[in-house]
């Protein structure tokens, strides 16, 4: 169990002082963010997990993305606003948001895995009236990277697109969208997500056994490759004669590299009006965005539990 204290004035945050497992994770008392220029607070009501905290809290990503201890964690956010900060000369045509507005965003500062958050007027759009709030909550990292791995590889219609891991928090997303454009989708994963796959628009693919050979046997030709997997899928693209300027990876940057393919994440899809465009099909039923688990944030340790067993079909989303 994730260690706990008690606030007096009810703000709790998830932190960790060191690198390593899950059980560095606490959850503690931390004074109330203060909204400066531009920026306002939320009381978040649902936080997405996403791989990509694992691996900075475990030190992986040191070496780019560096932690000061203690650090907090958490970019995915969805709730409502307590205060407004001042406007920020720099910032003249930031939204401006008022008390009781609801909203979903992002946080850059590791902060959203806690019962409030000072977040940038910018990284933030109206919460749809009808977008459940662990969808809303759970929405920014998969969204933006999705849309940019599509981006990326710039998918026509009537082409053939495979994805690897298509049934994740990233790739139900790639999935539903690419099947929209009109694009063919082989979509790589396990036969537990067939079902899934084929009433989303995309064909399935077992990533059990000769993938290669599934592939080729599932279509004549295949036009780009996203990866939401990592190793081996993009040297498997490359050896499948795809172009690599048609390959997006999101996980393997080593590979993408080395054969010279792209390497888009949720960075790439940071802006406002993706969001907003995703939140907008996602109420109006036109996405659908699976919520593997939901869990409050004293058990953040057993969130990262399931998540880090890599089966995880849809988005794992704390509620603090």
């Amino acid at each position: 169990m994730t260690e706990t204290t008690t606030p007096a004035d009810g703000t709790r945050a998830v932190r960790f002082d060191r690198y390593g497992d899950r059980d560095v994770l606490r959850v503690e008392s931390v004074e109330r963010p203060v909204p400066g220029p531009g920026e306002v607070l939320v009381a978040i009501r649902a936080a997405g997990i996403n791989p990509g905290e694992a691996a900075i809290r475990r030190g992986f990503l040191d070496a780019v993305a560096p932690s000061t201890f203690p650090s907090g964690q958490g970019s995915d956010l969805a709730g409502v606003v307590l205060e407004v900060g001042p406007d920020d000369p720099e910032q003249p045509d930031a939204p401006r948001f008022a008390v009781g507005d609801e909203v979903l965003g992002y946080s850059w500062t590791r902060s959203s895995h806690a019962t409030h958050a000072a977040v940038p007027a910018t990284q933030l759009v109206a919460k749809p009236a009808g977008l459940s709030w662990e969808v809303a909550g759970g929405l920014y990292v998969v969204g933006a990277t999705a849309w940019a791995a599509i981006e990326a590889v710039d998918p026509q219609p009537g082409e053939v697109v495979a994805v690897s891991g298509a049934a994740g928090g990233v790739g139900t997303l790639v999935t539903q969208l690419l099947a929209a454009r009109g694009v063919r989708v082989l979509g790589i994963s396990s036969a537990a997500n067939a079902d899934w796959l084929t009433a989303h628009g995309a064909e399935f693919v077992d990533y059990h056994g000769d993938v290669a050979a599934h592939l080729r046997a599932a279509a004549d030709r295949i036009d780009a490759f996203i990866d939401l997997h990592g190793d081996p899928y993009v040297q498997l693209a490359v050896d499948l004669g795809i172009s690599p300027d048609r390959i997006d990876t999101i996980i393997d940057f080593a590979g993408a590299e080395r054969l010279g393919a792209h390497a888009e994440g949720s960075v790439a899809g940071s802006r406002p009006e993706v969001l907003r465009a995703l939140a907008g099909r996602l109420a109006a039923g036109e996405l659908e965005l699976p919520i593997a688990a939901t869990y409050p944030l004293d058990r953040v340790a057993d969130a990262f539990a399931e998540l880090e067993e890599g089966h995880t079909h849809g988005k794992i989303v704390l509620i603090p």
